[in-house]
């Protein structure tokens, strides 16, 4: 990125690497239940907490990418654009 991030992206950025680390802690979570051998319906009530924050994650690094144009790869792109690409890139991924 060419661009510095201004004060909000990087909170922003910071906001998400935690989220991720958090989601990373509910995986090992899952995979000792795994490993300890516990019932299925717990671990599959914890799959569906770290999918939910995988998915929360996910729009947040796409709605980041919309308001802060220093966030993406292309920073000097017009913010019309931006969302359009941002739109397309949410219909396929999501």
């Amino acid at each position: 990125m060419d661009m510095p991030l201004s004060k909000s992206a990087e909170t922003a950025r910071n906001e998400l690497v935690l989220r991720l680390k958090r989601v990373e802690g509910q995986l090992r979570g899952i995979q000792r239940m795994i490993e300890s051998g516990e019932d299925c319906e717990p671990i599959a009530q914890q799959m569906a907490a770290s999918r939910k924050a995988l998915d929360k994650a996910f729009f947040e690094l796409l709605a980041c990418a919309i308001e802060h144009p220093e966030f993406t790869s292309r920073p000097r792109e017009p913010k019309e654009r931006r969302i359009q690409r941002m739109a397309r890139a949410l219909a396929r991924l999501a």
